[in-house]
């Protein structure tokens, strides 16, 4: 399956509510080298960057949360809210 990064991109901000409520940019890429979509987000000099793997981008699309990137979004939240 060929991905498009904006529907990923529109996914990911559909399924991760906290991305638009802490207004976070987000960006998504594919890395070939890898085989893994990486997933970067920011919020003033808070950043964090993951990988997502193709099959856990392909299952995104069709509407199955990812544990690990909810987890991570999750802790990155919290640490920009602590500091």
């Amino acid at each position: 399956m060929s991905i498009d990064p904006k529907l990923l991109d529109t996914k990911l901000r559909e399924m991760y509510p906290e991305i638009k409520k802490h207004d976070l940019a987000l960006s998504v890429c594919f890395d070939d080298k890898k085989d893994a979509w990486i997933v970067h987000l920011s919020k003033g000099k808070h950043e964090l960057t993951t990988h997502l793997e193709r099959k856990d981008a392909e299952a995104c699309l069709d509407g199955v949360q990812c544990i690990y990137l909810g987890v991570q979004i999750g802790q990155f939240v919290k640490n920009f809210e602590l500091s």
